[in-house]
């Protein structure tokens, strides 16, 4: 199992020349599941883990390889037996309010799983005593929202009930894993699949407070179509004013990439070619508060240990993932 990469990479968000580049990496790792596919920062010195393969939310401390605090098993709340695969892919913060999002897509042998079809509500509780800081949940699991995004209008031209239908990594499939919050509290949904036209489809959630307090359905906006290169969403944050998102591949196999993107529509988003990704698969991405750093971790659920075994293969006590922290220099006139 390869250890957590930091990377110390200069002007993420400003173009650098060869010569400006950062020093060599150094390792790191952090314990606990193989698959970290959703994250976010709890303050500046813990951040919250969920994974595609239980329905447990893990604290960290950032350094620290362990888990420290109090977990959160979702497994009663979300309505789910322990053996389910939750696929929780997402994770977006709203004051102290968390939005989480499974994938809401079918397996790899394409069979349909109930379990996967899950968005719902955490909140911030501040420990007392210099303890870390705690989740507990908020509302109701809403379990419609793929049914809303199969019928809404605006989204007919995309057939996403026709993807729905398909493998979530297959040719055309859907598959769930971004989820970011807008200035004005609403969430933008990133798709990995299907890619039409070969741009990434972002599906604006209006209405999620009311979601998760069981008031209305999900309410749906047109969704915008980014040129990532041919990837699809994997993660995005609202950094500042604009949004870094991770792009990936649609299937299992294919490289990486980050971009900036200003939030605006009309606007393309800027391939950050400086940023050596390295051989990760990163699937998470959240900034570190009050500071000008963003840290990015690797679902390395595929990931060979030295022996030729599959990190999730391993026993508990060896799994981890691995991680990447990026400095970031501020925009110009920003």
């Amino acid at each position: 199992m390869k250890a957590v990469l930091t990377v110390v990479v200069v002007a993420l968000l400003t173009a650098v020349s060869p010569a400006s580049r950062a020093d060599p990496p150094e390792l790191f790792s952090y314990r606990g599941p193989c698959d970290a596919s959703a994250a976010v920062a709890l303050d500046a010195e813990h951040f919250v883990v969920g994974n595609d393969e239980d329905a447990v939310l893990r604290v960290y401390r950032r350094g620290e390889a362990m888990a420290v605090g109090r977990g959160l098993d979702l497994a009663r709340f979300l309505d789910v037996s322990a053996g389910d695969e939750v696929d929780i892919e997402a994770v977006a913060r709203v004051g102290r309010r968390l939005y989480w999002i499974s994938s809401h897509g079918r397996n790899s042998s394409g069979r349909k799983e109930e379990s996967r079809r899950r968005f719902f509500a955490t909140e911030i509780v501040d420990a007392a005593d210099g303890r870390p800081p705690y989740l507990r949940t908020v509302g109701t699991p809403y379990t419609g929202l793929l049914r809303a995004l199969e019928k809404a209008p605006e989204l007919r031209p995309y057939r996403l009930r026709d993807a729905a239908r398909r493998a979530a990594e297959a040719a055309g499939g859907f598959n769930i894993e971004g989820l970011a919050a807008t200035p004005d509290g609403s969430l933008l949904i990133g798709l990995r699949n299907p890619l039409p036209q070969r741009r990434a489809l972002l599906v604006p959630l209006l209405n999620p407070a009311a979601v998760v307090a069981g008031e209305q359905a999900a309410e749906l906006a047109p969704a915008i179509e980014l040129d990532l290169a041919e990837r699809g969403i994997r993660s995005i944050e609202r950094v500042g004013s604009s949004y870094l998102i991770v792009a990936g591949p649609p299937a299992d196999s294919g490289s990486f990439m980050l971009f900036r993107w200003s939030g605006a529509a009309s606007d393309a988003p800027q391939a950050l070619i400086d940023v050596d990704l390295q051989d990760l698969r990163p699937e998470a991405l959240f900034a570190v508060p009050g500071s000008r750093l963003v840290q990015l971790l690797s679902d390395d659920g595929g990931v060979r240990s030295a022996g030729g075994r599959e990190c999730k293969k391993l026993p508990r006590q060896q799994q981890g993932f691995r991680s990447l922290t990026l400095p970031l220099l501020p925009l110009e006139g920003r």
